[in-house]
C-alpha cells in the first residue's frame, strides 16, 4: 500500500467513463415521463417509471465518441476558464497581482487564520446569496500566490476556495439556482424556512474553516506536512522579496475587477447571465487593464496567449469529466439510478429516511453535477415520498440542499471545482485526501440538522394544506401502483 500512487486525474476520469459503460451493460434501462413547466424546463412525473422494452448496449466506440461530445457539451466553462486565465496573465503583467499580495501581507502576514476565515465566510455567503460558483475561478491564483508568500500552499488556497463555495451552496438562503427551484417543485413559499438555514450558516462555516486552518497551521510549522510538497507550484519557483507599491494604476484596476464582479453578480441574478456574458465581461475588464495598466498590446496578446495555454490541461479535464453523465445519459440508467436509490426510503422511519435523502441527493449529484438540474430530476420523486413518510416538504428541500452543495466540494464530475484544483495545479488524488474529511464532518452535521428537523417538523406550517396527509399518501401509493 505505501508504494501504491494515485493515477493521474484525467486517467481516473477516464476510467470513470469506462466503468459508466459498463454500467449501462448490467444497471436496468428505464425513464420517467416528463411534463413541461411554466418556465420551460422538464421535470419528471413521479410513478410513472418503466423499463425500456429493448436494452440497447453502448459500445466501445460510443464511449470514445462521447469525448468530443462532451467537450461540446461543457465548452462554456472550458472557454470561460482559457478566457479568464488569458485576461489574468494580462493583469498579472502589470504588476497589480504582486502589488495587492503585498499590501495583503501587510495587513494579514502575521494573521493567516484571520485571511482564511474573512475568504470561506465572503465565498460562502456569496454562494449563499447569488449562487456564485465560476465567479470564484479568478481568486485561486492571487490566493495560491498570497499562500505562498505566506509559507503555506496551494492546498490551502484552494481549500478556503472551495470550502466557502460549497458550504454556500449547501447552507442557500436565497440560492436562485438551488433553492428557489426546489422550493418551486415542492409548492412551498420561496424563501421560507430562512430562520433555520440563517442559525447554521455560521456553524457551517466554522466547521470548514476549522478544517482548512487546522491544515495550515500544521504546513506553516512544517512545510514537509504539505499534501502537495511533490508538486511543482502552478506561478514557478520565483520567490518575489520586494513587492512593488500599490499605486493609482493599480488601485484603479483592482477597483475595475471589483466593479466587474459586481456587475456580474447583479446580472446573473436579474438578467440571467451566465458563462458566455461572464466571458465577455470579463475580455471587457482585461481591455480596460490594457490601457490603464500603460502595456503594449503586442503584449497583451503574448500574455493572454500564454495564460490560456496554461489552462490547457484544466480545459481537457473538465471536458473528460462531463463525458460520465453523458455516458449515463446515452445509456438511458440516469433514471433507473434515481428510481433505485429512493425506494428504500419508503421501507424506514421519518428521521432515517430524511437523512436517507441527504445521502442520495449526494451520491446523485456524482450522476448529476448541475444543481438545478438535479433538482427538477429528483425532487419531484422526493416530494411525495416526503408526504408518504410524513416529513415537511422543507425537510425534503433542506436534505436536497446539502446533498447537492457539500459534494460539489468533492464530486469529480463538477467541472467548477476540476477548474478550480486544475488552475492551481492539484491532482484531483491530493485533493480528494485533503477533502474527505471535511466532508464527513459535514454530512454529520447536516445529518444531526435533519433529524432535528424532523423531530420538530421544521416547516410544517408552510406545508400545502390542500390535501389531507392521508390522501397524499393514498395517491401517491396509487402512482407507484
Amino acid at each position: 500500500m505505501g508504494k501504491f500512487k494515485v493515477p493521474h486525474t484525467l486517467t481516473l476520469l477516464f476510467s470513470m467513463m469506462v466503468i459508466a459503460m459498463i454500467a449501462t451493460w448490467i444497471v436496468p434501462q428505464g425513464f420517467f415521463a416528463t411534463e413541461t413547466m411554466a418556465n420551460g424546463r422538464a421535470v419528471v412525473v413521479p410513478g410513472t417509471f418503466s423499463l425500456v422494452d429493448e436494452r440497447s448496449y453502448l459500445t466501445p466506440w460510443q464511449l470514445l465518441t462521447a469525448i468530443p461530445r462532451a467537450f461540446a457539451s461543457a465548452q462554456d466553462v472550458i472557454f470561460f476558464v482559457m478566457i479568464l486565465g488569458g485576461v489574468l496573465a494580462v493583469a498579472r503583467a502589470t504588476g497589480t497581482v504582486d502589488a495587492l499580495i503585498g499590501r495583503l501581507l501587510e495587513r494579514f502576514g502575521s494573521r493567516p487564520q484571520m485571511l482564511i476565515f474573512m475568504v470561506i465566510f465572503c465565498f460562502a455567503m456569496a454562494s449563499s446569496f447569488i449562487g456564485t460558483a465560476g465567479e470564484y475561478i479568478p481568486f485561486v491564483l492571487i490566493l495560491v500566490a498570497l499562500c505562498k508568500a505566506m509559507r503555506l500552499d496551494a492546498m490551502t488556497a484552494v481549500g478556503m476556495t472551495v470550502a466557502g463555495y460549497g458550504i454556500g451552496y449547501g447552507i442557500s438562503a436565497v440560492n436562485p439556482f438551488t433553492l428557489v427551484i426546489a422550493q418551486q417543485i415542492a409548492d412551498i413559499p420561496i424563501l421560507s424556512g430562512w430562520e433555520l438555514r440563517a442559525a447554521i450558516f455560521l456553524p457551517f462555516v466554522l466547521i470548514g474553516f476549522h478544517h482548512v486552518w487546522s491544515y495550515a497551521k500544521k504546513v506553516a510549522q512544517d512545510p514537509s506536512q504539505s499534501m502537495v510538497k511533490d508538486l511543482p507550484c502552478p506561478l514557478g519557483d520565483k520567490h518575489a522579496v520586494d513587492y512593488p507599491n500599490l499605486n493609482w494604476r493599480h488601485r484603479l484596476i483592482l477597483g475595475s475587477f471589483v466593479l466587474t464582479i459586481g456587475v456580474v453578480a447583479y446580472n446573473i441574478r436579474m438578467n440571467g447571465w451566465y458563462l458566455y456574458e461572464l466571458g465577455a465581461a470579463f475580455i471587457a475588464w482585461g481591455l480596460f487593464v490594457v490601457v490603464v495598466g500603460n502595456i503594449s498590446t503586442d503584449t497583451a496578446a503574448k500574455k493572454f496567449i500564454e495564460g490560456a495555454m496554461e489552462l490547457t490541461t484544466t480545459a481537457v479535464l473538465i471536458g473528460v469529466a462531463r463525458g460520465i453523465s453523458l455516458i449515463l445519459e446515452d445509456g438511458q440508467i440516469l433514471h433507473s439510478l434515481v428510481h433505485g436509490m429512493s425506494m428504500p426510503l419508503s421501507f424506514v422511519g421519518a428521521e432515517v429516511a430524511a437523512v436517507g435523502m441527504l445521502f442520495i441527493q449526494t451520491l446523485l449529484n456524482f450522476f448529476i453535477p448541475s444543481g438545478s438540474g438535479q433538482a427538477y430530476v429528483t425532487m419531484p420523486l422526493m416530494v411525495p415520498l416526503s408526504d408518504l413518510l410524513e416529513i415537511p416538504r422543507q425537510v425534503a428541500v433542506l436534505a436536497y440542499q446539502f446533498g447537492d452543495g457539500f459534494s460539489n466540494m468533492i464530486i469529480p464530475t463538477n467541472a467548477i471545482l476540476m477548474g478550480i484544483i486544475g488552475i492551481a495545479g492539484i491532482p484531483y488524488g491530493h485533493w480528494f485526501r485533503f477533502c474527505l474529511p471535511l466532508m464527513v464532518k459535514l454530512m454529520l452535521a447536516s445529518s444531526v440538522v435533519l433529524v432535528l428537523a424532523v423531530v420538530f417538523n421544521f416547516g410544517a406550517d408552510v406545508q400545502p394544506a390542500d390535501l389531507p396527509l392521508q390522501s397524499k399518501v393514498q395517491q401517491h401509493t396509487e402512482q407507484v401502483n
